[in-house]
């Protein structure tokens, strides 16, 4: 294995082994409706999405918000998307148009 894959490799380790089993829901991570909501009712629904224990649990927690959301978005006359937003869209570890941690112009060192 190269050098630099090597290094990506434990990096991405260390990253799922600080992340844990349960992944954090982070204070600015993007609330559906959150624009027909207080600031207490983000709060709340943050603190729900954290006591989930399972990933079952979370996306519960997730579709009866997503519900509750489009009701409410129903009866101020806003309009809002019938399908929740993919989990995570647009954050973390996955096929981005990166050019990941070298980004070098050069050929690179032989294997």
């Amino acid at each position: 294995m190269s050098r630099s894959k090597l290094m990506h490799t434990l990096l991405a380790a260390c990253f799922i082994v600080a992340a844990g089993s349960t992944p954090a829901i982070a204070a600015d991570e993007p609330i559906f409706g959150s624009q027909l909501m207080t600031q207490q009712e983000r709060n709340d629904h943050r603190l729900k999405m954290r006591s989930a224990k399972t990933a079952e649990e979370r996306e519960t927690v997730r579709a009866k918000h997503h519900e509750q959301m489009l009701e409410r978005a129903r009866q101020q006359g806003v309009t809002l998307p019938e399908t929740p937003p993919a989990q995570g869209a647009g954050r973390g570890m996955g096929p981005g148009g990166g050019r990941g941690m070298g980004g070098g112009q050069g050929p690179g060192r032989p294997q």
